[in-house]
Order: structure tokens, then sequence, then C-alpha cells
């Protein structure tokens, strides 16, 4: 990082107005003469190269280095509801052990919770070196404070390079925590991960609305935190025995005080997630009206499907927001999923482009669905499906 330094020796009206008049942002003001820098300002250093020599000056800020052979491993939060285990944190446990073969560390997991010592046994079966497990009735329910203090006890012991939490709703809390409180850097919802020979780690998401995938590096801090949502790493397989050691950690209850108090725990009703579904018939701006989506109902339910729909079938009431697919949505990884009339923008694209067989109907052959479908239809989703459903009937007639 940098900053702007103005060297108001040098200034006069003139050149004041020069310098205002330069700043596509409107990020220069004239305050009595003199030069103030607004918010608006992008660091775009116009003013440095194209304004008049040696009013304005871009200063760099000494970067402090940070000796990263202290820290060490892969660890991965392990996300859990009275300890049943979320499957993200297998997803991650699988891109950890990715990561850390190319740099030979080991592979960490942390495991907050009370009554949870027998459950850690089962990560063990997927490759983690070592179980760091805090058990204790403050951990009892879900609290920020005392997971938020357990959780920066384990960095402060462990010293971890990398640290993988699930996008979930308590991943979401307790990540931007701990990288307020080690003054670290925090990539949210990667979609790949890399690891660089000196332990850097490369993080990709996509930005600006999903127009570019931004390539994100924390180099000068540790630990690197990087959050990933359900259903975009790929799960290893689980191993009949297991390897590996579980560590129990104290921790003063002290440092587990909390201001909330638990009252009562009232467990949703279950209900059928599209991130867990194995076939999919997403629908896109190809429907014209709401009634012909019992077309799509109709297909769906001769292929024991989920329905879903990208944004604007649900800002158009036709579909539930828990049926979006995206940036803004789910992120889907079924084994076949069925495009009808879907133009396949990166935001779309992002949340189901690890399916493992993309069918996709829409009339227009350059739109971006056929870029990342396996087979495609070029054609009338209206005269397609109506066929494709009679296809399906008659096969399952035979």
């Amino acid at each position: 990082m940098g900053r702007l330094v103005v060297n108001e020796s040098k200034l006069n009206s003139e050149i004041v107005q020069e310098l205002v008049k330069i700043c596509p942002f409107k990020a220069i003001e004239d305050k009595d003469g003199k030069i103030e820098i607004n918010a608006g300002c992008k660091m775009c250093k116009i003013c440095v190269r194209k304004g008049p020599a040696g009013v304005m000056e871009f200063v760099e800020d000494e970067v402090k280095s940070i000796d990263k052979s202290l820290w060490n491993g892969i660890a991965v939060y392990v996300d859990h509801v009275e300890g049943d285990i979320h499957p993200v944190t297998f997803e991650l446990i699988g891109k950890a052990k990715e990561l850390a073969a190319k740099v030979d560390f080991p592979v960490y997991a942390l495991f907050l919770g009370a009554d949870i010592e027998d459950k850690a046994q089962e990560l063990l079966h997927y490759g983690v070196d070592e179980v760091f497990v805090y058990d204790s009735e403050e951990l009892k329910d879900f609290r920020i404070e005392p997971y938020a203090a357990a959780f920066e006890d384990f960095i402060n012991k462990v010293k971890p390079s990398t640290i993988l939490v699930g996008a979930t709703t308590v991943g979401r809390s307790l990540a931007p925590r701990m990288a307020a409180r080690f003054r670290t850097g925090l990539t949210a919802d990667c979609t790949v991960l890399d690891i660089k020979e000196n332990t850097d780690l490369i993080q990709i998401r996509p930005a600006f609305g999903g127009n570019i995938m931004a390539q994100i590096n924390t180099p000068n801090t540790r630990p690197q935190l990087a959050t990933v949502r359900y259903k975009v790493m790929n799960a290893p397989e689980r191993s009949t025995e297991a390897f590996g050691k579980i560590t129990i950690c104290d921790i003063d209850s002290s440092k587990l005080s909390s201001n909330i108090k638990v009252l009562k725990v009232t467990h949703k009703e279950k209900e059928e997630s599209i991130s867990d579904a194995e076939v999919i018939v997403a629908c896109g701006r190809g429907i014209k009206s709401e009634k012909d989506m019992a077309l799509v109902y109709e297909l769906a339910d001769l292929l024991g499907a989920q329905v879903a729909g990208t944004r604007p079938l649900i800002e158009a009431g036709w579909l539930d927001a828990k049926k979006q697919i995206g940036l803004s949505g789910r992120t889907v990884k079924p084994r076949l999923l069925i495009a009808l009339g879907v133009s396949g923008a990166v935001q779309f694209a992002a949340g189901m482009n690890g399916a493992e067989y993309i069918f996709a109907v829409n009339q227009d052959e350059k739109a971006s669905i056929f870029n990342i479908a396996h087979y495609g239809i070029v054609g009338d989703i209206y005269e397609v499906v109506p066929q494709l459903i009679e296809k399906i009937k008659m096969a399952k007639g035979a």
C-alpha cells in the first residue's frame, strides 16, 4: 500500500485548479487554496504522472516482513452442529491435503464444541494428521465470544500457515474475527485455491459481479485465511483405517465467557437443499411466464430432480430464493444439471460448473452456457422439452 503526498510549497491557484480538473474521480478538492484528497481517490496516480512535476508524490508504505518458517501447516475449521460434521469440512480437508502435499505441510483440523472427543475420530479417516479438540461445556452452543477465543488460542499455539473455513453461517462469523485479531487478510467465497513454494496461498474468487476472476495473495501476514462454499471442492474418499492423532487442548474457562445466554435451541425442520441434489433442472429467462414453469416441474418429476433457477426468476417470484444458483445463491455439484433457457452468465456458471454432466437447451447458439455444457441443443425449449418428456415417458414405460 501507499499514500499520496502533496508538496504544498509548490502550490498556487493555477496548479490547484489544474489538479482538480485532472482527477477523473473528483477526489481532489480545492480547500481555501490547498489540496485535499477525499475518499473518492482510487490511487490511480494520474495526478502524479500528468500533474505538475513534483507537486503530487506517491509514497510506498514500508512493508513489514514476516518469518514464514514460524508458521507451519494447513488447518481446517470443523463446522458442525452438535457433533454432526458439515460435509463442507471434508471438502476442505481434501483441498488442504492437496495444498499441503505441495509444500510438505501437515494437515490440521480444529474441532470446537462439547462432548465431541469421540466424534473427532471420524476426521482421522480423511487424512488429517492431527485434530485439535477444544471440548468444553462453554462451547456447547455456538456463541461468537467463546468460539473466537478458542480459535485464537489454537492459532497462537499451533501457528498454522493457512486456515480454511467453510462459508457457512458460523464460518462467515468466525473467519473475519480471526483476520481482524491477527491483522491478516481474508478472502471470502474462494472458488480456486493453490499454493506457492514459499507457502503463499493463491486465492481466486469472482469479483465485480463475476465479471473478472481476482487472484488474491497475503504475502506479508500469517495466518492466511480463506472461506469456501459447500460443493466447490471435492471431498476425499473415506479410508477404512484411521491415521493421525487427536490432541485435547486446554483453555482457561474464564476466556470462554460470553454476554450471550442460550435460553432455548429450536431445531429447524429439515428441508431438501439444491446443494445436495443429484439431478437439477435449472431454468432461466427462456421461460416466458410463470404458468410455463409447469413444464419444468413435469420434467423434474420424471427425473426425480429438483427445480432451480437464475436470479431473474427468483426476483420475479416464480421460485424461492433458496432455489437460486450462482454467486448470490447456492453452489451446486449434481451428477446431472439440465439448463433450460439459461444464458450461462459468469455469476450463474460459478455456482454450477462443477456438475458432472451439464445438458443445455437454448435458442441462441452463441449463449455462454454452451461453453461449459457437455451436451447442448440449439432450439426452442417449448419444442424441445415436450419431446424430451415424451421420450423419457416412453423409456420408463419400456
